[in-house]
């Protein structure tokens, strides 16, 4: 009985090992009753062959490939702030000196040819209010000489004396609108847009 469980046991061992290395084993069972196992078919008895048992080994599970960690998406970089108009905005021009801006983006050019328009129209007015002014009190002094002249001659001379009068008084008031514009409108409208306060000198009238 001993024996008979000591070869069960043995038999046990090799179908284990049998089993671990992937190999076929057979087993059959003899006419006394003893259980046999093998892995090759050539050592059982012919008469048992159609009596065998296979023990085919235990398949293995497909090896999966771990999924390796997808990176994380990049992060949108959020939008900079626009930083707030400084006033004088620096910009290279062509040559390497900076250049220099208002608010608006204009720069010198536009700023002395704004006065120099102002400055033409204002020497404009003088020069036509000197004229007219003169013309005017030369008719006022003929008018006062023509005492003993025909009364149509007189009522042509004030109405050019009225007329040159209110050309008079229209050249000046542009004159007054041009020295407002040079001396304190344009001076407050460049501190208004941070223009460069050299833009609005003029050389002839210093």
């Amino acid at each position: 009985m001993k024996r008979m469980g000591l070869l069960i046991l043995m038999g046990l061992t090799f179908l284990s090992f049998s089993l671990a290395f992937g190999q076929e084993v057979y087993r059959w069972v003899d006419e006394q009753g003893t259980v046999h196992f093998t892995d090759d078919l050539g050592q059982v008895p012919e008469k048992y062959r159609d009596k065998i048992q296979k023990k085919e080994p235990p398949k293995e599970p497909p090896i999966t490939q771990p999924i390796p960690p997808q990176p994380a998406p990049p992060q949108p970089t959020p939008p900079q702030p626009l930083a707030p108009p400084t006033g004088m905005e620096v910009e290279k021009g062509s040559g390497a000196t900076p250049r220099q801006k208002d608010i608006l983006g204009r720069g010198e050019e536009w700023w002395r040819a704004k006065l120099n328009e102002w400055n033409e129209k204002l020497k404009t007015a003088q020069r036509n209010y000197e004229t007219t002014y003169n013309e005017w009190k030369s008719k006022e002094n003929e008018l006062e000489s023509s005492k003993f002249k025909p009364d149509s001659f007189k009522r042509k001379l004030k109405a050019e004396i009225k007329d040159l009068e209110e050309k008079t008084k229209g050249w000046e008031k542009q004159m007054d609108e041009a020295k407002n514009m040079l001396e304190n409108t344009l001076p407050k409208q460049a501190q208004d847009y941070q223009a460069n306060p050299e833009w609005l000198k003029i050389e002839e009238r210093k």
